[in-house]
């Protein structure tokens, strides 16, 4: 298929191998923080389960993005392939609906990843608060939030000015800092014989839970809060016009981050309910995983894990950075957002998208509410992978895209699949997640959701218009004889 280029922006560079790509992916294992104490409120140790399944579902769905990502190897992830697949090629009218459904996944899916940059930085300014009392007594947590946010989003564009090959050294450092530390701490509680196995097996389901149509929403909705968090790995796809060989490059950073992210939230859920019981983890919702270290590290080990911590959140806050970024480049790119969007910088980063990233998310900040953030959040999720996988689906049956090159092919009959995770989706998990928010916080998280969602929009018309526009100014090419 052609390539429409009445939008033409900047290119990204392919510098990255899947190594590289797997180290900025591995802040997706972090994203169990918000929400290790937030599942046992529900579900009790059922969590583990969820967390499990939810991995799982990740990995149905990754393999189909997979596909996509070397079939539109210019693509970038989820963004990329929904609006590749949908829009009509040499469109005539005024308004294309297919490229509005792609432009608004790809929205969906930028505006799932851009809070995780205020949810981290208001758990760093809340961690710095409790651990340093001369900062407690100086600044509030919402003013220590901020100012993370500041210093975190300068430093973080510094870093990944000089292009993604820089951000997957920083990744590399962060993961070391952060992910061994959490290793430690999981595996230790079991050598030390911390674990109870019986707060888990005794604590499996809450004792007032049954199978009626108010558990089950709410099951839908603890669904799309997971896989917000055990699902992100896909990430990994989306620097695929920056992999040097993304045929390749791209299955193997899907995957390995996949195992990660499956080991890593099964047990880390497990460990918490294991030591600390049901009632402990819902005692300390937030921050589950200091009390596990000072019950078998002592204070020093509390001090160590709220170091770990910090430098996981930061390691969150550079895979959603680099992810929103992206996402914005792949609208403008496709004519789905203004081309000022799609501009980079010398050494291939778009750093106008970076900083508009960083601006939306400091006026989230202002909000102060984490659930009612994540929320929002899960909702745009949830679309975005609804319409990717039915993207998927219609990649493979399309005529148009019958003839294109497949360096990595998912099993025999994964667009049924695909089908089915994609109704998962939408509409189950939007409706399981706008339940659970009424229950919980109101109806604020869903206002807010779906009010940015649909401000994609007038900025959607607005840029058709824009494009037009430049197409009627644009001097008509030459005659050659």
């Amino acid at each position: 298929m052609s390539q429409d280029t009445s939008n033409e922006v900047d290119h990204l560079k392919r510098s990255i191998d899947w190594k590289q790509g797997l180290a900025i992916s591995l802040g997706v294992p972090l994203l169990i923080l918000p929400s290790l104490g937030y599942l046992p409120i529900y579900v009790s140790a059922a969590a583990i389960l969820v967390w499990g399944l939810s991995v799982l579902q990740g990995f149905f769905q990754n393999t189909a993005y997979a596909e996509l990502a070397t079939t539109f190897p210019k693509a970038s992830g989820l963004p990329g392939f929904a609006q590749h697949v949908f829009r009509t090629e040499n469109y005539k009218g005024k308004y294309d609906k297919g490229k509005l459904i792609g432009g608004f996944s790809a929205w969906s899916y930028w505006f799932a990843w851009n809070p995780v940059l205020a949810i981290f930085s208001i758990l760093v300014g809340g961690y710095l608060h409790g651990l340093f009392p001369a900062l407690a007594a100086t600044f509030s947590e919402y003013q220590l939030a901020l100012l993370s946010g500041v210093v975190i989003f300068v430093g973080l564009s510094i870093v990944n000015w000089f292009g993604l090959k820089d951000g997957a050294i920083l990744g590399y450092i962060l993961a070391a800092v952060s992910l061994i530390p959490l290793a430690i701490l999981t595996i230790a509680p079991f050598a030390t014989g911390h674990v109870d196995v019986a707060n888990i097996t005794g604590n499996w389901l809450p004792t007032d839970w049954s199978w009626d149509l108010h558990h089950v929403l709410i099951l839908f909705g603890i669904f799309a809060i997971a896989q917000w968090s055990a699902c992100g790995w896909e990430t990994a796809a989306i620097y695929a016009p920056e992999y040097k060989k993304p045929g390749k490059d791209v299955p193997k950073a899907l995957f390995a981050c996949g195992i990660v992210c499956f080991f890593s939230y099964v047990l880390v859920q497990a460990v918490v309910i294991g030591v600390l019981g049901v009632d402990g983890v819902m005692a300390e919702p937030i921050s589950p995983l200091i009390p596990v270290a000072q019950a078998v590290f002592g204070q020093v080990g509390t001090v160590v894990t709220i170091i770990m911590l910090i430098a996981a959140m930061i390691l969150i806050i550079q895979t959603a950075y680099l992810g929103s970024s992206r996402a914005m480049h792949s609208m403008s790119a496709e004519g789905n957002l203004p081309k000022v969007f799609g501009k980079t910088n010398q050494h291939g980063t778009p750093f106008v998208a970076m900083l508009v990233t960083a601006a939306f998310n400091m006026a989230l900040i202002t909000i102060g509410s984490i659930p009612a953030i994540l929320a929002a959040a899960a909702i745009g999720y949830t679309c975005a992978n609804g319409i990717s996988l039915f993207a998927y689906v219609k990649a493979k049956k399309h005529p148009s895209f019958a003839n294109l090159e497949r360096p990595f092919k998912a099993p025999k009959g994964w667009t049924n699949v695909a089908l089915v995770f994609g109704l998962f989706n939408l509409p189950f998990c939007v409706i399981g997640v706008v339940y659970l928010n009424s229950l919980e916080i109101g109806w604020s998280s869903t206002w807010l959701g779906f009010v940015v969602l649909a401000f994609y929009i007038p900025i959607w018309l607005f840029t058709q218009y824009e494009l037009r526009r430049t197409a009627k100014a644009a001097p008509a090419p030459a005659l050659t004889h």
